[in-house]
């Protein structure tokens, strides 16, 4: 018995220890944790500027030239639409070009010819007024030659609206042709920034609607957290203040930023940040963005974390410095 009673002894004082450090951690912690007067925090994920590579028109997708992971640059082919109709619409397109401009040779021409025409009537109807006014010609004559004067007038005006019928129909032409050959260059999917390739979401073979998307592109230069903050903290804030990302994967690392952004108008805090009474408060949205990407490379878009700001003179705490 009295060894039983020892161990319960012993059992108890190491219980009331434990509890005893843990209540002494667990105020080291609250007290670590707070932050100074004037400081700030919020929670968000570190993200990153996406652009989505999508086929402008409808289409089978011919090839993919990049992975993903690759590093690209502003301009490099990344994939392309098969063009082969639209290149077959093309030359079509251009041969109506040539023909329309044989026809319109051919329309100026007859202008010419009935010009000739009416410049013959003209001078055999001045001819016949003056033998007329001498007795030698006939009215009936006169009246002969007036009506081919007529004939020939309308002849040169419908010779010259052809001409511009024609000159329209070659303007149409070319828009046709300048619009398969812009169709045709947008087949070709071009990186517009530099970056990284960061999802593969079409393969060759697959046909694709307008807009079908064929990668996703993010600028690895553009990083950025979003913060959901009071009234009474963003009223304080100005755009270009000194700020810090804190990365749960990396919480020896914090990341300079600068607030590249406060919102005008307030709104409900997202589903995705924060829990659902919490939600129900009117928030402003805060944009911290990296003032430099390069320092630490491990930093990757998506990792949670939280963000800092501070609305007053004072020094940043050792863990964010």
């Amino acid at each position: 018995m009295p060894t039983n009673r020892r161990r319960s002894s012993l059992f108890a004082v190491a219980l009331i220890v434990l509890l005893v450090a843990a209540g002494g951690f667990g105020y080291w912690k609250s007290t670590h944790d707070r932050l100074a007067e004037g400081l700030y925090m919020g929670n968000g994920r570190l993200e990153a500027t996406e652009v989505q590579i999508a086929s402008k028109i409808p289409g089978r997708l011919a090839e993919v030239r990049v992975d993903e992971g690759d590093k690209v640059i502003k301009g490099q082919l990344l994939a392309r639409m098969d063009t082969r109709t639209l290149e077959a619409q093309r030359a079509q397109a251009e041969a109506e070009v040539l023909r329309a401009r044989e026809n319109y040779a051919a329309a100026q021409a007859n202008v010419q010819f009935r010009q000739s025409e009416q410049l013959l009537a003209n001078q055999e109807l001045k001819r016949a007024q003056t033998m007329f006014e001498r007795g030698y010609a006939s009215r009936q004559q006169i009246d002969q030659l007036q009506a081919k004067l007529d004939t020939s007038n309308a002849a040169v005006v419908s010779a010259r609206a052809q001409v511009g019928a024609v000159g329209a129909a070659i303007g149409a032409a070319q828009a046709q042709v300048a619009q398969l050959t812009s169709e045709i260059d947008d087949s070709s999917l071009r990186a517009p920034l530099d970056g990284i390739i960061q999802l593969r979401l079409a393969e060759p073979g697959e046909v694709l609607a307008a807009g079908g998307r064929v990668l996703l592109l993010i600028d690895p230069n553009d990083r950025y957290m979003n913060l959901y903050l009071p009234t009474s903290v963003t009223g304080k804030l100005t755009v270009g203040d000194d700020a810090r990302i804190l990365l749960d994967a990396l919480p020896l690392q914090p990341l300079p930023a600068r607030i590249s952004f406060v919102a005008d108008k307030s709104q409900f805090t997202p589903k995705e940040v924060e829990t659902r009474d919490e939600r129900q408060k009117l928030v402003f949205r805060v944009k911290l963005r990296l003032t430099d990407v390069s320092a630490i490379p491990q930093a990757k878009s998506g990792m949670p974390g939280a963000g800092y700001v501070r609305t007053a003179t004072v020094d940043w705490p050792a863990n964010l410095q």
